[in-house]
């Protein structure tokens, strides 16, 4: 046995996944423990927002690139691995595992002293789901592989933002009586991301040589559907009976968490079919390594306690919907010579000052709506959903401000210049690319406010889309430019009125 030095030497870490959920709460955790920290992104600007982005050194590249991964793994003593996709298509479990190989290979090369997994928990000797069957396979790339590896397993992990929260708290509180498949009696031991982090954080001041998988949890077993009661009793909900069906139906289970979550049909069917087993561990190994937190480790209604103050209070740190992939940036205004590009444009002037237009600008979305016509628009969400796409539950990370890569319903986050300009991506399903662009700049003594939605379509069924949605748009867009417009004065009126004695 090799315990957690008590006096931590400082050590210089490469992290990867610092745009998804876990990793994106580990890169500060390890600045505040003293270590030296790099993180490895295809997109510099999805960090381009976050609070430890000037603390860090960056580097811009992808997993598939072994030399690239080799150069940023020069001097590195722990390489973090937190790269999973829970939505990849066809082959992806042949991908994942040529990229831990790939990785494994440029750690070894470069002389790193230990590789760290987030895998997941699951038993033994049963048929995993896929994307449990190439966790487990990345983590045994990495046990086989030159370089010591310590590969974490986890269970349900409850933070605020977490996928599986996001589940387990709408499922809980959009039904009062929840019909179910039958895996919700299954066993499952969840973990609070605190204390995930925490076994992460530790794992780099590890002495050598360690070598092995640990099952990480909160040592407190659960069915789901006592997952699911347990959340209502913390959020002060009625009672929620579960009606287990004598049946697994794990796709249409899948489908059914879609609709009723901000999960996605290619995120819901993966974490769905996680649950067809009991997830508890196996052995607590790892108390022999790394002490348990002070205080001991959060149990499941703690946990989700700290969960809802988060999201109470505007404390979410990362969610898993800001972790979706880049794509194709708007081209800018001279590019969209030779392609046919559909416009709406609305401009409104207010005598109002511009930066409470701004702020009424950053905070659109999620809770706050869109400002016109909330049926149509709710609407527009349930048809997303039931065609896979995002829909309107996702929501935001925070209720007034917002960076780059940020999700806001079923947009994301493309370009801000705070005070200025807000440009959303769209995620809805539709036959073309889709933006929203917001901008307020001053005008005499008030302010003059944009709005331009801008669709690229694709073939015909593009051009048909747009004008089957022109009539919304028309009613839409004109009462949104005038309504953002009213609210950004309301908040004037209302700063002006408390400032008065």
């Amino acid at each position: 046995m090799t315990a957690m030095s008590a006096q931590p030497t400082p050590q210089t870490v490469l992290v990867t996944g610092a745009t998804g959920y876990i990793g994106g709460r580990l890169v500060p955790k390890l600045l505040e423990a003293g270590h030296t920290v790099k993180v490895l992104v295809r997109s510099p600007d999805k960090i381009a927002g976050v609070p430890w982005r000037d603390k860090v050194g960056v580097v811009e590249s992808s997993l598939d690139n072994g030399d690239a991964l080799r150069a940023a793994l020069a001097d590195v003593d722990v390489f973090y691995y937190l790269v999973h996709s829970m939505a990849a298509g066809a082959g992806f479990e042949a991908k994942e595992k040529a990229m831990a190989r790939t990785a494994a290979d440029a750690a070894a090369a470069a002389g790193v002293r230990r590789i760290v997994y987030l895998g997941g928990l699951h038993p033994q000797d049963v048929e995993l789901s896929t994307h449990m069957r190439s966790r487990e396979a990345v983590g045994k790339v990495f046990l086989d592989g030159p370089v010591d590896a310590i590969v974490f397993q986890a269970g349900v992990v409850i933070g605020s933002g977490s996928a599986s929260f996001e589940m387990i708290r709408h499922l809980a509180e959009t039904l009062p009586l929840m019909p179910a498949p039958s895996w919700v009696r299954n066993r499952i031991e969840a973990i609070a991301v605190r204390d995930v982090l925490y076994y992460l954080v530790s794992a780099a001041s590890l002495e050598a040589s360690i070598n092995r998988t640990f099952d990480i949890g909160c040592r407190q077993v659960l069915t789901y559907a006592g997952m699911m009661q347990e959340y209502a009793a913390e959020a002060g909900l009625p009672y929620r009976p579960v009606l287990a069906l004598p049946v697994p139906a794990p796709k249409l289970a899948g489908m059914w968490v879609a609709l009723t979550t901000p999960i996605p049909l290619s995120m819901a069917m993966p974490l769905v079919q996680s649950l067809q087993h009991d997830a508890v561990s196996n052995e607590h190994a790892i108390d022999q390594y790394i002490p348990q937190p002070d205080g001991g480790l959060t149990p499941y209604r703690t946990a989700v306690a700290l969960a809802l103050g988060k999201e109470r209070d505007g404390q979410v740190e990362t969610t898993w919907a800001n972790a979706g992939a880049a794509s194709d940036p708007l081209p800018s205004d001279p590019d969209w010579a030779g392609h046919k590009v559909y416009i709406d444009e609305r401009t409104f002037h207010g005598n109002v000052d511009p930066a409470k237009v701004w702020t009424v600008i950053e905070g659109i979305g999620g809770r706050n709506g869109w400002y016109s016509l909330p049926v149509a628009w709710q609407v527009r969400g349930w048809l997303d959903k039931l065609t896979g796409g995002a829909g309107l539950l996702r929501g935001r990370r925070h209720p007034h401000t917002l960076a780059v890569g940020e999700v806001v319903d079923w947009w994301r986050v493309e370009r801000i210049e705070h005070g200025r300009l807000l440009r959303l991506r769209a995620e809805m399903r539709a036959p073309g690319r889709a933006w929203l662009e917001l901008s307020v700049e001053p005008d005499g003594g008030g302010s003059r406010y944009r709005q331009r939605a801008i669709f690229f379509p694709k073939g015909l069924s593009g051009r048909l889309y747009w004008l089957a949605v022109l009539p919304f748009h028309s009613l839409i867009f004109p009462a949104m430019a005038r309504n953002i417009t009213a609210a950004a004065q309301r908040l004037a009126n209302a700063e002006a009125a408390a400032a008065t004695p």
